[in-house]
């Protein structure tokens, strides 16, 4: 299935290179070997995956989406946040705990070892017929090696990459999307499937309903849920998981070439400590699942079953839910604050309120449109809430008095305002080209925690420095530590705080390219983008900045506007003298540069690997992925048969990532064992 998904890819590219760039990136000759490679990997394994180059056809366009009525009712689960609840109601049986993806739930049917039909949730008894659109997710089995009527349920999502890289392409100016869910929701209702195909929309299996046999297997019931086996003996092998358990269900499904939500195998006793692990990793900088909780089910099919289940919930799994603890407060008015590219945002300001722990006072509106919908005013009751348990975001406005109306002039500047509508998206400008947001916006892009990462320095400070003279350009930064005797005398500082910004500027001066090429703000330029880029060049700082539209086209996700956006920033003659005056004070991090046959040759390059457990001779995680990446290597959240190495300095520990990787004899080994494969 690697070699597969590694071909489709290779062929996606020369493909799109051919006919869409009018370009070769290989010859036809060997375009037709890969080509021939995978059809014969396509007829072995029996799986053929959506968006295969022997399978491509054109998309559809639906006047309309016609409805289904489910074979049994999707119902909703009962939840909780208190994981005590949770050992309790496992009682003493086994369980599984798997994410509970935020995305769009979708039913599945196979027949005959092909795709019949895909139907969403809907209100849980009929839903929307989405088959051509399914047929367009990216990772979505098309074949199967499975000839008897298949059922089964799966959440459809957006990636946070790949939602990141979709708003990058938009850009600033434009209507940028607010979140991965409402993202691939849409998506996946498209008229046109040809724009579902381009939101990179997958599908990860969460739940086997039900299986028609063959030979003695047994039949469908009624879209009951039931059974793994292996071919046609619904008997388990000796050291086969039982047929009565929904971890096998899971492994069953994942046989067939279904990407299968990550899951893990608890008992009452085990169950807390999973519950921490998965909320550390789904709440980690680099987890790239857009999930809203857990659910806990009875691993027994039998058991779960025979509880049957309320008019609302099924009685055999719970969901456990991290976010939508709300509160009610009273809304105290919108503040405005202009960005660097001239947009001026609205901000809630309400009286503080306890949510999820901390103490909150402002949630980002977004757009006009938001403040629009929710008619909000000065003094209107309203419901604050946190979205993944960070974000605070408003959820309802109680009152709805209406009274808030963009300003006509630029709270920072006085200069006027003017709204742009674009795809139905209302936004306030700032006309003043040289509006001191802007500097401020660029100032607190360039100190962040994605960027140069320096510490102390917020934009309260940022913007007292800018008043007091001391910064002019993003050079100056470097140049505080000359000021000692004015920062010192500020409020808020003194000489303690004084040298904790110096140390921590000095700390900064030492910058990665991926970083630095990030914190110029460019637009379009996110951070996967910045990587990538810098990557693609091998580290060579000048072949970054003197990159060509051409060059950069080669770079995956750069399209034709970013890579025009690129090169006439590079080309501005005050951004070369902003890049250079910068390098002036910082030192480049010492990276190796690595050729593609550098990558290949590698230890590193195509393996899978895990990472648990606290560090130490990496900084934090993100420079540990960045280093296995730039090997060629890959990282994932869990582990699975597909890892192939789980990389924790304490092997010994009780785990529950070390406990699967020893299940499944991938090896477990130290930050020391790694410095030696590369």
């Amino acid at each position: 299935m690697d070699r597969q998904r590694e071909l489709m890819e290779l062929l996606g590219e020369a493909a799109k290179a051919y006919y869409d760039e009018d370009r070769e990136i290989m010859s036809n000759l060997e375009y037709d070997r890969l080509y021939d490679e995978l059809e014969r990997l396509e007829k072995s394994s029996g799986i053929v995956l959506s968006g295969s180059p022997t399978q491509r056809v054109g998309y559809s366009v639906s006047e309309s989406l016609e409805k289904q009525e489910h074979d049994s009712p999707m119902l909703s689960l009962a939840k909780t946040k208190d994981p005590e609840e949770l050992k309790s109601w496992l009682g003493g049986n086994d369980g599984l705990l798997s994410y509970k993806l935020d995305g769009l739930t979708v039913a599945l049917t196979y027949e005959d070892g092909k795709l019949l039909s895909a139907v969403t949730r809907g209100n849980g008894v009929v839903g929307e017929i989405i088959t051509s659109n399914a047929r367009a997710f990216e990772n979505l089995p098309l074949e199967i090696p499975f000839m008897g009527k298949l059922l089964l349920r799966g959440e459809a999502i957006i990636r946070y990459s790949d939602f990141e890289k979709i708003n990058e392409e938009i850009g600033d100016g434009g209507a940028k999307y607010k979140n991965p869910r409402n993202l691939a929701s849409g998506s996946v209702r498209q008229l046109d499937s040809g724009i579902t195909a381009q939101r990179h929309v997958r599908f990860y299996a969460f739940a086997l309903v039900a299986a028609e046999g063959v030979g003695s297997a047994p039949s469908l019931q009624n879209g009951e849920a039931l059974i793994f086996w292996e071919g046609t003996d619904p008997t388990p092998s000796a050291g086969e998981h039982s047929t009565d358990s929904r971890w096998a269900q899971m492994e069953f499904l994942e046989g067939l070439g279904f990407e299968v939500v990550r899951s893990e195998l608890v008992t009452a006793e085990t169950v807390e400590t999973a519950v921490s692990e998965f909320t550390d990793e789904a709440h980690a900088e680099a987890f790239d699942l857009p999930v809203d909780g857990l659910v806990l089910g009875y691993d027994s099919i039998s058991y779960g079953k025979s509880l049957g289940s309320t008019a609302k919930f099924p009685r055999d799994s719970i969901a456990f839910k991290w976010a939508d603890e709300q509160e009610e407060t009273t809304l105290i008015g919108i503040e405005w604050s202009a960005s660097r590219t001239g947009l001026i945002n609205p901000i809630a300001i309400f009286e503080p309120v306890e949510i999820e722990g901390s103490t909150v006072s402002r949630a980002s509106v977004h757009n006009i449109n938001i403040m629009e919908d929710l008619a909000l005013g000065t003094g209107d009751k309203i419901k604050v809430y946190k979205a993944n348990m960070i974000i605070p975001q408003i959820s309802e406005n109680l009152t709805r008095s209406g009274t808030e109306k963009p300003p006509t002039t630029c709270p920072v500047c006085g200069a006027p305002t003017e709204i742009s509508d674009t795809s139905d998206v209302k936004t306030l400008r700032c006309t003043n080209e040289d509006c001191p947001a802007r500097h401020l916006k660029s100032f607190a892009l360039f100190v962040s925690r994605q960027a140069l990462n320096i510490e102390g320095l917020s934009e309260q400070s940022l913007e007292k420095f800018i008043a007091a003279g001391l910064l002019h350009e993003l050079a100056d930064i470097f140049r505080l530590k000359n000021h000692r005797d004015t920062i010192v005398n500020m409020e808020g500082f003194g000489e303690k705080s004084f040298e904790n910004l110096v140390a921590a500027i000095e700390t900064a001066s030492i910058v990665t390219r991926e970083r630095l090429l990030y914190s110029f703000g460019i637009p379009e330029i996110g951070v996967a983008t910045a990587k990538q880029v810098v990557r693609h060049f091998g580290y060579d700082w000048e072949k970054i900045t003197d990159a060509t539209e051409e060059e950069l086209l080669e770079v995956n996700s750069v399209g034709g506007k970013i890579a025009g956006t690129y090169v006439e920033w590079f080309a501005d003659e005050r951004n070369r003298k902003t890049v250079d005056s910068v390098l002036s004070e910082i030192q480049l991090a010492d990276e190796k540069a690595r050729s593609a046959d550098t990558i290949e040759s590698s230890n590193i390059a195509g393996k899978t690997f895990v990472i648990t457990g606290s560090l130490e001779n990496y900084e934090n995680r993100e420079v540990l992925v960045a280093v296995i990446e730039g090997l060629g290597g890959k990282t994932a959240g869990s582990v699975s048969k597909n890892t192939d190495y789980l990389i924790n300095n304490d092997s010994a520990s009780a785990s529950s990532k070390n406990k699967k990787a020893k299940a499944l004899g991938v090896p477990i080994i130290t930050e020391a064992e790694f410095e030696g494969l590369r």
